[in-house]
């Protein structure tokens, strides 16, 4: 995986500006770093940081070809998983080719089929192609938005990176927050508007789309799009397509030159991907798989189940790993180096975030990277077959706003008076969901209560599965760990969309034509598990850890957060019993140890990014 930064200008000649664009892509430096490479003309100059995965001595970048007199220069983050089959396509039609770098592939993919090799491409990616010929910038971005793509137009510059704080690095770039990236922070965060790149006028290209810069301007225009149709396959052929279509993808994403891991928490889709890769390892002679899971120093002592987390992961990661024969890692955290890592990952996400969940992602992906390079893991199973309560609570289902983050007029009493009346985040809250509702491919004649759940489905799928996509490539990539997500395979989402909610729930269980497709993959105690969220820690030396930072910010004149906040409602909150509040305000696992956790992470953020707010 990798790091990439382009710069084109229709006035300035860039040339010149080696300096700047090696500071932008310096910044990337921790999402590659076996090498890095510059390519530079009086109208484009790129930057790229490379994490060698496949063909080492192949995959140099900026890339550039020349064949049938048509000069491109691409700079590329991502992994084509159907990189032999477009080979053979290309060979075909008369290319040739110097490497079995997938970088080479798609860049010839675009030189033979031009915007239309978007619709071909399997797998996760962000790049952009200079045209010489057509002095076009092509950039493109994979179906799900698994690989980041940021930019800005700034006079007559345009500007594009993998991540923020590359953006920032331009003279041109501040670090501004307007009325709607404050909306943004305080209302949605730690999910973003799909687009919104949160810094005043900074945009993110949205999944599935693409976008041509000329001297005409930018057009932005989207290619992929789920679509709606009646599902014609019983609930017998459905299992099997499921079945197919997950093992395809799980196998197809083992290919690499560098050492393959899975994640394993024990729940269904990590131990999934981890039965058919140690199934493919035996089968293809590559040795022993190895898996990775997480825990807590003390946290079976202080593990409270409830209805969001009903066990714990452990027992279970030993039964897979066993039954499987994979040689297990389990990699264990105690509070210091957790609250230690909420600034690391403060950083490495560009914006305050999950809190733990971020921090410990981190550390867990610091530490599997000192024996692995890519690891195989479960996320977006949940968005894509139905797997969180508020596909299944009437209350959840019909609250009229994001259901992972309900308590919007909650979040709304964090800001002082002045400043809630000025940003208004309740109000800006129902306006993205209603923008959003607006997007979704209806399927016509479909009942209410069908019709309902596909707009929860598509919430999901564009709002909820980012946030998490998000996450794990900030968090891999700050360890310079490459994370592929098999359930993110368009062909899997695009199939399960359009399955009836009574088959997708099979046997009345979350997930259960998941379920129903992979019998006698896994043991019958793990396959039919009741879903458990991302293991967080439960030792309260964390709560008191973070909650005592957050009386120090509540209690410095400088802060920034305090300029912003209603003081006395959030001492209030921390100084109240933080164990009594179980009722996250974000997803599962966010409740009120992780909301000290996310207004110090905002608060550090704020100084660390010096944020300034314009009316």
């Amino acid at each position: 995986m990798c790091g990439i930064v382009g710069w084109v200008d229709w006035e300035k000649d860039l040339s010149q500006e080696l300096p700047v664009i090696q500071k932008m892509t310096q910044c990337l430096t921790k999402r590659g770093p076996d090498a890095e490479g510059y390519w530079l003309n009086p109208r484009v100059a790129f930057g790229h940081r490379r994490l060698v995965v496949v063909d080492p001595s192949g995959g140099v970048q900026p890339m550039s070809t020349c064949q049938s007199k048509h000069a491109c220069t691409m700079i590329y983050n991502g992994e084509l998983y159907n990189t032999e089959d477009l080979r053979q396509e290309l060979l075909a039609a008369g290319h040739t080719f110097q490497s079995h770098s997938d970088t080479e592939v798609l860049l010839h993919s675009y030189l033979e089929w031009g915007h239309d090799c978007l619709r071909r491409l399997n797998g996760i990616f962000a790049f952009a192609i200079w045209d010489e010929r057509e002095q076009k910038l092509f950039v493109g971005r994979d179906r799900m938005g698994v690989k980041p793509l940021f930019y800005a137009q700034r006079g007559s510059s345009f500007l594009l990176a993998s991540e923020l704080k590359s953006l920032l690095a331009h003279p041109e770039v501040k670090p501004v927050l307007s009325r709607e990236g404050l909306a943004e922070v305080f209302g949605i965060s730690p999910s973003r508007t799909p687009g919104h790149g949160v810094f005043h006028d900074v945009h993110e290209l949205r999944p599935g789309c693409f976008l041509t810069v000329t001297r005409d301007g930018i057009r932005n225009k989207r290619y992929w799009q789920l679509e709606s149709r009646p599902h014609t396959d019983d609930v017998m052929q459905t299992a099997k397509r499921v079945n197919e279509l997950v093992t395809d993808a799980i196998a197809r994403q083992l290919v690499a030159d560098v050492p393959v891991s899975t994640l394993l928490s024990g729940g269904l889709d990590s131990s999934i991907i981890t039965a058919v890769a140690a199934d493919t390892f035996k089968r293809e002679g590559r040795g022993t798989l190895h898996s990775y899971s997480i825990d807590y120093v003390d946290n079976a002592r202080h593990f409270k189940a409830s209805a969001f987390q009903p066990n714990e992961d452990a027992p279970y990661v030993q039964l897979v790993s066993e039954y499987l024969g994979t040689q297990h890692h389990r990699i264990e955290f105690d509070t210091d180096a957790l609250v230690e890592a909420l600034k690391t990952a403060t950083i490495a996400r560009d914006l305050p975030g999950m809190a733990d969940v971020d921090a410990s992602l981190y550390l867990f992906c610091r530490e599997i990277k000192k024996e692995t390079t890519v690891v195989l893991s479960g996320e977006c199973a949940d968005e894509v077959f139905g797997g969180y309560p508020w596909f299944h609570r009437e209350d959840m289902l019909n609250a009229g706003t994001f259901p992972w983050s309900r308590a919007t007029k909650e979040r709304a009493s964090w800001l002082s008076p002045e400043l809630r009346d000025w940003v208004k985040p309740e109000e800006y809250v129902a306006m993205r969901y209603e923008e959003t509702l607006d997007e979704v491919p209806q399927l016509p004649g479909e009942n209410p209560l069908e019709a309902r759940r596909r707009e929860m489905f598509y919430l999901n799928i564009t709002w909820f599965m980012n946030t998490l996509l998000d996450r794990k490539d900030r968090m891999s990539m700050a360890a310079s760990l490459e994370a592929r997500v098999p359930f993110c395979d368009h062909r899997i989402v695009e199939y399960v969309w359009n399955i009836p909610w009574d088959m997708k729930n099979y046997g009345d269980r979350e997930k259960g034509i998941l379920r129903k497709a992979m019998e006698g993959t896994l043991p019958n105690e793990v396959l039919y598990r009741k879903k458990s969220p991302y293991p967080k820690t439960h030792n309260p030396a964390y709560t008191e850890a973070v909650r005592s930072w957050l009386l120090d910010i509540l209690h410095d004149p400088t802060s920034p957060l305090v300029q912003l906040i209603d003081l006395k409602t959030i001492r209030k909150i921390a100084e109240s019993d933080a164990e009594a509040s179980s009722i996250p305000f974000f997803g599962q696992l966010m409740s009120t140890p992780q909301l000290f956790a996310y207004l110090g992470q905002l608060d550090y953020w704020l100084r660390e990014y010096r944020i300034s707010i314009i009316a």
